[in-house]
């Protein structure tokens, strides 16, 4: 599949970002995390001071590329190889003491003012540990302890690539293995800044201008929204109530051009809650194996909120032919209600992945370190805790979904999974509140329900499909309870 984002430079898909920790870069200007970027940290001030300042100094990578002479390219290829940069340099006839002298003088010929005055003994000391060990080794003497403090926070956060950390890779890998029965390599892994994050990466980094993402309705707010803005065009199939809020594999046919490059699987869904089983899935994979150009995009955000027993599938597993074109993309959010922590992750071809990765490194770079770490434990630890969840969520689903069929002129259909409901209302569109207000819309429902009953809801026409509403039941049974009895009495006074 030929990489053909429209937003991507040729230079973001052929460079990527800075390379940063080889032992090369840990003695001259190159290991820079942000080329022409200083730290004023304390310890970073200190560092300089005590003979590290070489280390952003252009003085000395000038007097070393000049001895050696070599430029930019030929360091950064050695210092991707590990060696140090004494290896290096033998590999130019140059000795260690020559390139020891080179750099000491250099270090003192650019010395900042005020800072310390080291004797030539003490910086020649410096340098050469410095030349002659890697980014890994880590250095020896007075600044030891401050390398391995950056070698630690370097191991516990992504690269500028949008790696992420080997742990959470593997984390990742596992959950997929696990949960799925599918095998991803750690170059078939991304991990972003959440979900919708890995949306607008996979999006952008792939849709060209006219291209066509096919959405079912009632849709998350974000997958048009994203399309759009890759200057992609939205293709709705519609799926009411009385489908369940699922599309037919007829529909999905028709609605598939040439000018189609992916089409979105959201089960169980946000907003409707409805789930696709194996059957189901297994019957959109057979549509989409006849249109090998067709990407297909996963989002399995809410695998572990399900309900009476339903078995949670995903295409690429029920469709083992669609595995090389599928994005199968879940997060910490929902299963571990981690949302404030911004972790979504994915599993697909390498090739897009690598990709994503680089439109990523020039945007937010790595995902938090923090939250990688957290997610880590969420998804090695006990899975116990989903079931239980699950059944709550059950109970306080079967408590909405009666109260709100008791109303007349409201159909709420049963979801599979999630934590809301869609129910639609179409029989009461057109009647009038006690104050006069006319519901021509859902919009209008919505406002009535906040402004009257004091109940806020979102209306259907949000997520593409109306009149409808969509009402989360992530919340106490009493509250619910209270919440539902409002509606009810508010839809009653209708007239």
């Amino acid at each position: 599949m030929k990489f053909r984002g429209r937003k991507i430079t040729a230079a973001l898909l052929a460079g990527g970002a800075m390379f940063t920790g080889a032992g090369i870069g840990s003695a001259i200007a190159a290991n820079s995390t942000q080329a022409g970027t200083t730290s004023t940290t304390p310890a970073a001030q200190q560092s300089r001071a005590g003979g590290g300042h070489h280390q952003h100094n252009p003085v000395v990578k000038a007097a070393v590329q000049k001895l050696l002479g070599v430029n930019d390219a030929a360091m950064r290829t050695a210092r991707d190889s590990g060696q140090t940069l004494a290896q290096f340099a033998a590999t130019k006839g140059v000795s260690q003491a020559d390139l020891v002298s080179t750099i000491v003088s250099a270090m003192k010929a650019s010395k900042p003012a005020g800072a310390p005055v080291l004797s030539d003994a003490q910086l020649t000391e410096k340098v050469t540990q410095r030349v002659t060990s890697t980014r890994a080794e880590g250095n020896q003497g007075p600044r030891r302890g401050n390398d391995q403090v950056r070698a630690k926070v370097g191991a516990a956060i992504a690269s500028t690539l949008g790696i992420t950390t080997a742990e959470l890779k593997a984390a990742v890998a596992a959950k997929f293995r696990r949960d799925n029965g599918l095998t991803y390599a750690e170059n078939q892994i991304s991990v972003n800044s959440g979900g919708k994050h890995t949306l607008f990466n996979a999006f952008c980094a792939t849709i060209d201008a006219g291209d066509e993402v096919v959405i079912p309705a009632p849709y998350w707010v974000s997958y048009p929204d994203v399309v759009e803005f890759a200057g992609g065009k939205p293709v709705f199939i519609a799926a009411g109530a009385e489908a369940n809020y699922k599309i037919k594999p007829e529909q999905l046919e028709a609605a598939i051009t040439a000018r189609t490059k992916w089409v979105v699987l959201n089960s169980p869904s946000n907003p409707t809650g409805a789930a696709y089983s194996a059957a189901e899935l297994r019957a959109l994979g057979e549509v989409l194996e006849r249109h090998p150009h067709v990407l297909i995009y996963a989002d399995d955000m809410y695998e572990h909120i399900l309900y009476d027993g339903f078995e949670f599938a995903t295409i690429a597993q029920v469709c083992p032919s669609l595995y090389d074109r599928t994005l199968t993309a879940n997060g910490m959010s929902k299963a571990y209600a981690m949302t404030g922590w911004r972790i979504g992750f994915a599993g697909g071809p390498q090739w897009l992945i690598k990709a994503m990765g680089k439109l990523q490194s020039q945007s937010t770079s790595n995902p938090c370190s923090v939250s990688q770490a957290a997610s880590v434990a969420a998804l090695n630890g006990d899975q116990s805790f989903l079931k239980d969840r699950a059944a709550a969520f059950q109970k306080r689903r079967d408590l909405v979904v009666s109260m709100l069929n008791q109303i007349n002129g409201m159909n709420c259909p049963r979801p599979e999974g999630a934590f809301y409901v869609y129910p639609e209302f179409s029989q009461l569109i057109g009647k009038t509140t006690p104050k006069g207000l006319v519901i021509d819309t859902d919009e209008t429902m919505v406002g009535y329900l906040l402004d009257d009953a004091k109940v806020a809801a979102v209306h259907g026409g949000a997520f593409g499909f109306s009149p409808a509403l969509r009402i989360s039941y992530a919340t106490s049974e009493d509250v619910l309870t209270e919440a539902c009895g409002r509606i009810q009495e508010a839809c009653a006074a209708l007239r």
